[in-house]
């Protein structure tokens, strides 16, 4: 049974929940354990609602890409349209309509050298197999030796191993 979100124990059962079974990531753990995390039930433009209706400015949005705002009707009617003809499709191996036509509208606007594409759903990931391709490239024209990078000392550069 589905109880509403604003009922006082329906939040205490979300919440003991969450603290038993949810790892949330750049959270100390021990410290969540003690504190009133805000629990959000909403998002509208720049602002976040909480389960008590308050509202809070997303100063963080786009740390996850939410730059133009949550429930931005342009993309809601987008994503809306996507879905009624494919969600999602695992790309080894495969390929679909979407993903040739962004190509072609990019393939102009880039110099000529620049004939490949890789898709990601996160710049983590993008940066990690740029990485990964780097030394492939360098493997291949016989510099294995070439393995390593430069990065900014304590710099934030996403999830993934790089």
């Amino acid at each position: 049974m589905k109880l509403p979100i604003h009922r006082h124990e329906r939040k205490r059962d979300l919440l003991r929940l969450d603290r038993e079974h949810v790892w949330h990531p750049y959270t100390q753990m021990k410290d969540y354990e003690e504190m009133d995390p805000l629990f959000v039930a909403r998002g509208e433009g720049p602002k976040l609602f909480d389960v008590d209706g308050r509202a809070y400015y997303d100063t963080i949005s786009s740390w996850w890409c939410i730059v133009h705002g949550h429930n931005h009707p342009v993309i809601k009617a987008s994503v809306s349209k996507q879905m009624e003809e494919l969600e999602q499709v695992h790309f080894a191996g495969t390929t679909h309509p979407g993903a040739i036509q962004v190509v072609d509208k990019l393939l102009p606007l880039l110099p000529r050298s620049l004939t490949r594409f890789f898709f990601s759903d996160n710049g983590s990931t993008a940066c990690e197999v740029a990485l990964k391709m780097a030394v492939q490239y360098w493997s291949q024209v016989g510099e294995p030796q070439k393995t390593r990078f430069i990065s900014l000392e304590r710099g934030y550069h996403g999830d993934t191993l790089g």
